[in-house]
């Protein structure tokens, strides 16, 4: 999946999820977007790859390409360090759920993810999305529409006077 499929999936999965908590809708739905990204720091050519060369690049020399970083393991990992740091709450389920979105995304395509890591296993479904092609950008589009329709009860009450 690209970039904007996983940041949308972020969004997307967060903003569904805000309807049905009292997260801080802000803060989750941000963190949401960011922990869409975060597994593709093992790919150099990915959104947050660009934005970080330097990490992006050890993660790839130690681990290589969806390994560790589309894990459960990753998963967890990042849920128990980032409790460590901070306490808030919605902070870190943004950033698991946006993580969460982003491996279910890349189960989708045809190479799938090594989500038990570091045991070799590959997961994909079984109808797999090319990466860039018209059945990803119609899941864009679907994803789209879901932050569309699960937003307006977020964005309308700030919109009232």
């Amino acid at each position: 999946m690209t970039g904007k499929t996983h940041l949308i999936g972020g969004i997307a999965a967060t903003t569904v999820i805000t309807s049905f908590t009292n997260y801080d809708p802000v803060i989750f739905i941000a963190s949401g977007a960011v922990g869409g990204l975060i597994p593709d720091i093992c790919h150099g050519g990915s959104k947050i790859g660009r934005k970080f060369p330097l990490l992006s690049n050890i993660v790839n020399m130690i681990f290589g390409h969806r390994t560790i970083t589309h894990s459960l393991l990753f998963l967890i990992g990042i849920g128990v360090v980032l409790s460590m740091f901070t306490s808030n709450s919605t902070l870190i389920a943004g950033l698991i759920i946006g993580i969460a979105s982003h491996l279910l995304l890349d189960a989708t395509t045809k190479r799938g993810i090594k989500l038990l890591y570091p045991v070799n296993f590959t997961v994909r479904f079984p109808i797999t999305i090319k990466t860039g092609g018209t059945l990803e950008n119609i899941v864009l589009l679907l994803l789209t529409l879901v932050t569309i329709y699960y937003g307006k009860d977020i964005v309308i009450p700030f919109l009232t006077f």
